[in-house]
Formats: C-alpha cells, structure tokens, sequence
C-alpha cells in the first residue's frame, strides 16, 4: 500500500463499519462463490457471514483491530498473494485498490487465485465533479484521487473486461468512508470521521484546516444549506462508486 495503515488506520473502527446495504450488493456480485479471499481487508468489514472468507492484509494496525470471530487474516500484500492459482472462488477488494503500490500487478494476482470471478468496490474519478466537499472546501481532493483512482475505461484496460455496477450511497451510510457524509456535512468537522477517511491524512494539515474552517463558517451563516440544503431530504445519491465484476473464462 502507498500509504501505511500503521499509522494513519489508529482508531479505524470507530467509525469505519459496513453498511448493510453496501453489504448486500457485494454478496449479490459474489454470486454462487463459496469461498472468498478478501484482499486488503482491513478490519474486515465487508466479509460475507457463513461463506468461507480468508483475509489479506498488510497493516499489523488494522489486523490488530479484526473482531473477534472475524475470518482468519495473513499478513501479505495484493501484488505478491502466498496461495496457488485458483485457490478460491472468487476474489474480494472493497476500496482497497488505490492503495496499492503496483496496481496492475495487484489485479493479476487477483485474478490468479480466483476460479470464477474477482469482485472489486472502487471510485470512478470521473465523478470528481458531484460532490459538494472536493469541489467548494478541498479542491486537493480532486487532484489526490486523480492519481489514485482509475477511470472504467483505465480499469477495463488492466483487466480487458469489466462489468461496473452503480453503488447509491444511502444519506444515513453506516460506514464512514470518504463520501458517506454527503448529505451530513457536519461530520466532516468531527476529527473521528476524518481518522476513519485516509485522504485527510494525506492532505497538507493547513490545507485541510482552511477548507473545513470554511465548512464551519458556510454551515454557521446558512450559505451551506442555500446551496446544498435538498441533499438533506435525498435517500440516496449516486457519487461515482462501483462495483466492478471480472467473471473468469478460463
């Protein structure tokens, strides 16, 4: 991973936890799988119950922070996996992939150890233009996940074929990730919220300072309510997240 979960994933679960909406797409994109290598797993959030899950992640940090009666964990990284090829049915990466340090090589071994399909939630930065936090308060966001993320077309190029499935992110998401917050702005003010969202950490510490002091101010006055206000009576919005199916052919 380009960034180390060691030190920027302290304190993760407090308000990083699945969504059992955003849960419920994965088992549906997992299909008749029975057994499943979660890569990049952090604390586990997203591992199916009652399939049989193992675990791949490189941070002590958040291996350290797995629940109790989570899947059994290897310390390991996505782009040097320690198992034979096609060793499990399908392969599993929940908004992992823009940490790696070797993208493609990550996606290879993902696709050497699945036998039938590898599923993987991501961000398409070519919705870096929908959301209100990035656009009007850190526009460092914008450029940070640029270099980041991959477009469908630059994934389809890695992997030759992709089948991306749309994520609607609910305005009450459970799990606090980058864009669960949309329609409660307020959050990104807590200084939980923002150690549970790793491109805080990676933000120059004034900058951020800058952008949510203006958050703060724009909430205060009522100008964030003028402009943005209806997200607040929306259920769900559509900001750029996807499902990405590889199914295998061999």
């Amino acid at each position: 991973m380009k960034e180390s979960y060691d030190h920027i994933g302290r304190g993760y679960t407090v308000t990083r936890r699945a969504d059992p909406r955003i849960a419920s797409q994965i088992v549906a994109a997992l299909g008749d799988a029975r057994s499943i290598l979660n890569v990049g797993a952090g604390t586990g959030s997203y591992e199916p119950d009652q399939i049989s899950v193992i675990a791949v992640e490189p941070s002590i940090e958040m291996i350290r922070q797995r629940p109790f009666g989570a899947a059994p964990v290897v310390q390991a990284r996505a782009e040097a996996l320690p198992f034979p090829d096609r060793s499990f049915d399908a392969a599993l990466a929940i908004l992992t992939i823009h940490h790696w340090s070797d993208l493609p090589r990550g996606l290879a071994e993902l696709r050497r150890v699945a036998r039938r399909r590898v599923v993987i939630l991501t961000w398409d930065p070519a919705y870096n233009d929908r959301f209100w936090l990035a656009t009007d308060y850190l526009p460092e966001i914008i450029e940070l996940d640029r270099k980041r993320f991959q477009t469908m077309p630059e994934l389809a190029g890695l992997l030759r074929e992709v089948h991306p499935i749309p994520v609607m992110i609910p305005a009450d998401c459970h799990d606090g990730f980058q864009g669960a917050f949309w329609a409660r702005p307020e959050a990104y003010l807590d200084s939980n919220v923002r150690r549970g969202i790793s491109t805080f950490a990676l933000i120059p510490a004034e900058n951020v300072r800058r952008g949510l002091d203006r958050l703060a101010g724009d909430l205060q006055s009522g100008r964030w309510d003028e402009r943005f206000g209806h997200l607040r009576r929306a259920e769900t919005i559509d900001l750029g997240y996807r499902l990405v199916v590889l199914e295998s052919h061999d």
